[in-house]
């Protein structure tokens, strides 16, 4: 068991090019606190988070890596800035998980995540490519305001029908194939703007 305080501690560091912190498989009982902090690289592949992390503000200067997590508490990353690629591949997300404002200046890779309170990545901005792939969600999702310049891969995503994608932009692919929405096929014209291809 790693404890949040060795956590924070270690994360504070200074970045450097090619370096990271590597906490992959770690198990943290507390709530992790790294809100309003510059984040040295890390890797937190397949940790388990049992007291939720609190992220808001945060700038993750080197790669954010969270692949195939478990946070069974609140996941807060409002107004987080991912400096470099940010990896959400498998993350279990069993509490509230909120991305409001959060800003992606790489990737942002959720595939096969799995959403079980509900997910705000309202006011969103992404450079590089979102993608949604296999991603499952319950409860209220919200992506009203979102910006994906890089383009929005959905490829099997199963949103709920009551999903917010009002006021949205999608510059360059858009990729819906076996996407739903509910029951129903998620469509281009659920989102505000779609600027370049779709593919359906």
């Amino acid at each position: 068991m790693t404890t949040a305080a060795e956590i924070r501690e270690r994360l504070t560091r200074p970045w450097q090019h090619g370096a990271h912190a590597n906490f992959r498989g770690v198990t943290c009982d507390e709530a992790l606190d790294l809100s309003g902090l510059a984040l040295d690289g890390v890797d937190f592949t397949g940790a388990q988070f049992r007291g939720g992390i609190d992220a808001r503000g945060a700038r993750f200067d080197g790669l954010a890596w969270f692949r195939d997590v478990g946070i069974d508490g609140p996941a807060r990353f409002d107004g987080a800035v991912f400096m470099n690629d940010a990896r959400f591949e498998g993350a279990q997300f069993n509490g509230p998980a909120q991305f409001h404002e959060a800003e992606f200046r790489g990737i942002g890779r959720f595939d096969g995540a799995r959403f079980a309170d509900g997910a705000d990545f309202a006011g969103t901005t992404c450079y590089g490519n979102f993608s949604l792939q296999s991603v499952e969600s319950r409860g209220a999702v919200s992506f009203e305001g979102s910006e994906w310049l890089g383009g929005l891969w959905c490829d099997n995503a199963r949103l709920p029908d009551t999903v917010d994608l009002s006021g949205t932009q999608v510059h360059g692919r858009l990729w819906l194939r076996r996407a739903r929405k509910g029951n129903a096929a998620l469509q281009s014209t659920d989102f505000g703007m779609s600027f370049g291809y779709t593919y359906i």
